[in-house]
């Protein structure tokens, strides 16, 4: 049986037809006065799309802020530049549900970036309570403000070997327990991380890295300053989490190229946790300086030069990619 044909010029018009444009990036605007398209910042997130950006004016906004991993490529930004103009706040505990339910930001999107804000949980000490859960790959965040008391800022890529990458510049971190943890390769870059003064003797553990044992990279902290009003040789600068008591949490943290107060400890600036030695983790610093600086302490490893020229901060995010978002 024949098939019947489609006139000539019905056939051109099809094989010329443009397909249809893509998604024109767009700027969606959060105002919690009514001022903007939605008031808050989980509406627009519902409607943007890859490549748009929410612009978020002054103000404080209550709750959760969650970036589904179908969202990828979005930006959220503070509209003055000023990270204490634009306040994103929770005060949930991780006891109440896991690190997910706690998180005031819970962002598990590839490829977004937050600049210009403050993501604040205030619940304070009794429990864990994330003002940051960075699960997604390729995140960057700019000139942000990360505030808790314990696991102020989590970056993690599940179970296994499986590894996200963020970057963090210029931005300011504050936390006493634990508070920059996880398995993910992170980058702090030219940052200010600060512990809060508790007592005057243990003022806690800025970090606890789960890295896994197969990845060679897991936080960098760099071009940095570790300030504190606690008393001098009270803090932490980390200790071995593994995390679940899986064995091939074998965490690693580098502090280099930064300024570090008197509160960091000489001995005991890396600890122990939960029946594991520090010493089963990758623990190091490099050319770092002032009163926190290493002053010859045996159990504060030095890492080489050679060494250290593969530990930058490009070697920690280039990834399979080659990702290289460093300033």
């Amino acid at each position: 049986m024949r098939r019947p044909t489609i006139p000539l010029l019905a056939a051109a018009a099809l094989i010329l037809a443009p397909a249809a444009p893509a998604h024109a990036a767009t700027t969606i605007t959060v105002a919690a006065d009514g001022s903007g398209n939605y008031t808050t910042i989980q509406a627009a997130l519902s409607a943007a799309k890859s490549g748009d950006t929410i612009s978020v004016k002054a103000g404080t906004y209550h709750g959760q802020v969650s970036i589904a991993s179908a969202k990828s490529g979005i930006t959220i930004k503070g509209a003055t530049g000023t990270a204490t103009d634009i306040v994103i706040t929770g005060n949930t505990p991780q006891s109440s549900g896991g690190p997910t339910v706690s998180a005031t930001v819970l962002n598990l999107a590839a490829n977004t970036t937050i600049t210009g804000v403050t993501i604040a949980n205030t619940y304070g000490s009794g429990s864990q309570a994330l003002a940051l859960y960075a699960g997604g790959d390729r995140q960057t965040y700019r000139n942000v403000r990360l505030l808790g008391y314990q696991d102020t800022f989590l970056s993690w890529g599940g179970t296994g070997s499986k590894q996200v990458r963020q970057y963090v510049y210029k931005s300011y971190i504050e936390g006493a327990v634990d508070f920059i943890y996880g398995n993910g390769a992170l980058v702090i870059d030219s940052s200010t991380i600060h512990s809060l003064n508790l007592n005057s003797s243990n003022n806690g553990y800025i970090t606890a890295a789960a890295t896994n044992a197969s990845n060679p990279y897991g936080i960098l902290i760099t071009r940095s300053t570790l300030s504190s009003s606690a008393a001098a040789k009270t803090v932490a600068l980390g200790r071995c989490w593994h995390a679940g008591g899986a064995a091939d949490s074998i965490g690693q943290v580098l502090v280099r190229d930064s300024a570090l107060g008197g509160h960091i400890r000489q001995a005991g600036a890396w600890q122990d946790m939960s029946g594991f030695s520090w010493k089963t983790c990758r623990f190091n610093e490099y050319n770092n300086s002032g009163a926190g600086a290493s002053q010859g302490t045996s159990d504060r490893p030095q890492m080489s030069s050679a060494t250290a020229a593969n530990y930058t901060a490009q070697k920690y995010l280039a990834g399979s990619d080659g990702w290289n978002p460093v300033q």
